[in-house]
């Protein structure tokens, strides 16, 4: 299985602009069986007076032209965030798409960042943990905040996670946080986790890039610099299985 993040350099141009390169992106991207992007790259995650008037419904433009390029390029696509449109409410909603370009799992960010962000105030967090069935096993979905929350990627895992999807916009101030909650919630699940972090600046804040793939014994496969870049792997999904056999830590569990 090979799994690509594509680190997007978030710029303030149009919205349309900015798909546009996401999609000639994925086009340069090297060929993978799923393709990962970052947290709300449509319009920035620091763009908070974009939220509101940049906000589609699912069957929006933005999530139609990506599910017409996973169909083409015939991969799974972690569609990263965007801010979605449900009637008077907005959320910060991940799409897992399948090679067919359909919806196959639609996750609504649970942990709403406060600490100089607006986005606890602008949006309605979701409600559901999210596992998804991929050819691979079982897909966790989760996006940036969500890392600090080490419950959530259990409750996942109790629903048959092999591997966490994370969609991110974290920023380089907190770069040694990010990369130790990465290595963490794989290995304490013995799961992969695949990330993807935007790079550049939005709105003054810098952010980390560093997106990273982690084995179920905590190794980093691959990781990022700090700018617009590929960061690709070529992975064994049998190793979680075969890591909880051998260190069989979550059949220890007590609660």
């Amino acid at each position: 299985m090979r799994v690509t993040a594509i680190q997007l350099e978030i710029t303030d141009r149009p919205k349309d602009e900015t798909v546009s390169h996401v999609l000639e992106q994925m086009d340069r991207a090297p060929r993978s069986d799923l393709i990962l992007l970052p947290e709300a790259w449509p319009c920035g995650y620091f763009s908070f007076d974009r939220y509101h008037p940049e906000s589609e419904p699912i069957d929006g433009p933005t999530v139609g032209a990506l599910r017409a390029k996973a169909a083409e390029l015939g991969c799974h696509v972690l569609m990263g965030s965007l801010i979605e449109r449900d009637g008077s409410n907005l959320f910060n909603t991940t799409l897992l798409l399948d090679p067919a370009g359909e919806i196959v799992a639609r996750y609504r960010k649970m942990h709403l960042f406060g600490y100089q962000s607006q986005e606890s105030k602008l949006l309605k967090r979701g409600e559901a943990v999210v596992v998804a069935e991929t050819p691979w096993g079982q897909a966790g979905l989760s996006t940036c905040y969500d890392l600090r929350f080490p419950e959530l990627y259990r409750s996942m895992v109790n629903r048959g996670a092999v591997m966490f999807l994370v969609a991110s916009a974290w920023p380089h101030a907190r770069l040694d946080a990010w990369r130790l909650f990465n290595r963490a919630r794989a290995h304490e699940n013995l799961a992969y986790l695949f990330s993807c972090n935007c790079a550049g600046c939005n709105e003054g804040t810098q952010f980390a890039g560093h997106s990273m793939f982690v084995d179920p014994v905590g190794t980093v496969l691959a990781e990022g610099e700090s700018d617009e870049c590929f960061v690709s792997a070529e992975v064994d999904m049998g190793l979680v299985e075969s890591t909880r056999k051998e260190f069989p830590a979550l059949a220890d569990r007590v609660l």
